[in-house]
């Protein structure tokens, strides 16, 4: 049985760089440097997810709100401890 960790997101596109940018409420905000068209953010946010928590791009799948800017994505093979550490400096 796979572990998978779930994170909801607030997207932010068309931002100068791609970022996190601290959190609102339950959310972590991500500003992506893509356009919101065409898929473009998702993929931005895939690949930027994927890098920061060191997994495959096909390890983070989008599983709510594909067309809105509140996300939630699951990352496969990472634990919610470990996502919990990695951010801890954004939540407060």
């Amino acid at each position: 049985m796979s572990t998978a960790a779930k994170l909801k997101i607030r997207v932010i596109p068309n931002a100068r760089k791609t970022e996190f940018s601290g959190s609102r409420g339950d959310e972590i905000v991500l500003r992506l440097n893509a356009p919101a068209i065409e898929g473009r953010a998702n993929a931005a946010a895939v690949e930027f997810l994927s890098r920061f928590f060191g997994v495959t791009r096909s390890a983070v799948v989008i599983i709510g709100g594909e067309r809105s800017r509140h996300k939630i994505v699951e990352i496969v093979g990472l634990k919610n401890g470990d996502l919990e550490r990695k951010l801890a400096h954004l939540i407060r």
